[in-house]
């Protein structure tokens, strides 16, 4: 018994980050998803990261063929849809293989970037993430923790604006349909209202960023 709870304790756990910005030189986003990485591979020794960057690799939209693919049975797949999904399937491993994921999610035009959406696409697979059953789609990614970090030019998160946040509902909603429910936000926001708030937002996200590591398990 005792030793079955030594190896509990010491269990390695996995994090998965993602960089959706196409601001490769200034994005808050990134330094806020590096930090955390970077506080997650501290808190135990066996824990480890793969990082993937849809921002500075875009990832290419679904078309019809990648589509097709999708939805033909793995056994019957020919070699040309094979190749057409090879890097979905890539990005389905990744996400599989987490326990964790920490997502950095600039705001754009009040939703997500082009880049994140295109990367949600490639990782909604009927078959991997999520089935059909008589009761509608059902996710099979359960049991996942995920922090989404946004960069915000303005406040949406409460206040005027906040009827204009369109970036929270979805991805709850994306996140949901694969079977995550358990979906955090650390809100960078006001970055654009002044040098004073702009470091404010940063510093309370940095704040944020160490309490949610600690409290993940180790």
């Amino acid at each position: 018994m005792i030793y079955k709870l030594l190896i509990e304790e010491t269990k390695m756990t996995h994090l998965l980050a993602v960089n959706s910005s196409p601001n490769l030189s200034s994005s808050v986003s990134r330094d806020l998803v590096g930090q955390f990485a970077a506080s997650f591979k501290e808190k135990a020794a066996g824990n480890t990261v793969t990082f993937r960057d849809v921002g500075q690799n875009p990832l290419p939209h679904l078309d019809e063929k990648t589509i097709g693919a999708f939805y033909t049975p793995a056994d019957q797949r020919n070699e040309e849809q094979k190749k057409a999904i090879a890097l979905s399937d890539e990005l389905v491993d990744e996400i599989i293989a987490a326990d964790t994921l920490v997502i950095g999610a600039p705001m754009h035009n009040f939703g997500t970037s082009s880049h994140l959406k295109s990367y949600l696409d490639h990782i909604a697979r009927v078959g991997r993430t999520f089935s059909y059953t008589e009761q509608g789609p059902k996710g099979l990614l359960g049991g996942k923790k995920v922090f989404v970090i946004t960069a915000r030019g303005g406040i949406y998160s409460d206040g005027p604006a906040s009827h204009m946040d369109i970036q929270v509902p979805y991805l709850k909603t994306v996140f949901s349909f694969v079977g995550i429910e358990d979906v955090a936000f650390i809100h960078t926001e006001g970055l654009n209202m002044g040098d004073e708030n702009r470091e404010k937002a940063i510093e309370a996200a940095v704040h944020s960023i160490s309490s949610s590591v600690s409290g993940l398990a180790a």
